[in-house]
């Protein structure tokens, strides 16, 4: 016989809301035959929505490879991936294409923006590609939480790292995508900059409601996010809950990173 879980009021417990992108069973191997690398081997993990989780390990783990095949910048071997609604394992090149220009946003290590247009054209651009007309209330949000009002009309050489990777960020939030992939997002930032970056991916969470998954080697960068993930060999082997820098250095010396 079987029987339903109630709460005490009686009433039945509200299922948790699906993951903003999830793997399941993912494994990624390049090459063949002898000279085949095995980058992750069976990996499955949930992002929640509305959340801040960093992925870390030691060089080789596998951590850049998970975030690139949860964005659709790579495919898998075996294994799903399912980002939203949509099961993205299968699509093709079209497909994979729009799903990344309308639902995915990026932020790289390098700024990538164009030298020849202001930050605000540069904050608008995917819009502009995609023809869509911008939210400008959302658009002013954005600008104010990134805190770059007053430097909408200067191009990338007139702007500090920080800010341009400030500009970066809005150009990843101004679609309002479903999750921002941030891979090594303060890589180039002195401490200071790169403390304004994350505390603005921050920011962008709990006031905006954004989903971020980033990919970083630095404890302190970690500890900004609400959960880290802890790769090894390809495979998932841990994670904190509310990291601070220290817990997670430890964690990482104990995975011989």
């Amino acid at each position: 016989m079987t029987s339903t879980f109630t709460s005490p009021s009686g009433e039945a417990p509200h299922a948790a809301p699906p993951p903003a992108v999830a793997a399941t069973g993912v494994s990624k191997v390049y090459g063949s035959g002898d000279a085949a690398v095995r980058a992750l081997h069976e990996v499955s993990v949930g992002f929640a929505r509305g959340a801040f989780t960093a992925i870390m390990g030691p060089s080789g783990s596998g951590k850049s490879t998970l975030m690139h095949c949860l964005a659709g910048l790579d495919t898998v071997t075996s294994g799903r991936i399912v980002l939203g609604d949509a099961e993205i394992t299968g699509m093709g090149d079209r497909q994979l294409t729009m799903l990344r220009r309308d639902r995915v946003g990026f932020v790289f290590q390098a700024f990538n923006l164009l030298p020849t247009l202001t930050a605000e054209q540069n904050i608008l651009l995917p819009l502009e590609l995609a023809g869509r007309r911008p939210d400008r209330a959302w658009f002013d949000q954005v600008v104010d939480v990134v805190g770059l009002r007053d430097r909408l009309g200067h191009r990338p050489s007139e702007l500090s790292g920080g800010q341009q990777q400030r500009v970066a960020c809005a150009r990843a939030l101004v679609a309002r995508p479903d999750v921002i992939f941030a891979d090594e997002p303060t890589g180039n930032l002195d401490s200071r900059a790169g403390a304004e970056v994350l505390g603005f991916l921050r920011a962008s969470v709990r006031e905006m409601g954004r989903t971020i998954v980033m990919v970083t080697h630095d404890p302190v960068a970690a500890s900004y996010a609400d959960r880290v993930v802890f790769l090894r060999d390809g495979a998932i082997v841990s994670e904190i809950v509310r990291p601070t820098p220290d817990a997670v250095l430890d964690r990482l010396k104990s995975l011989g990173a």
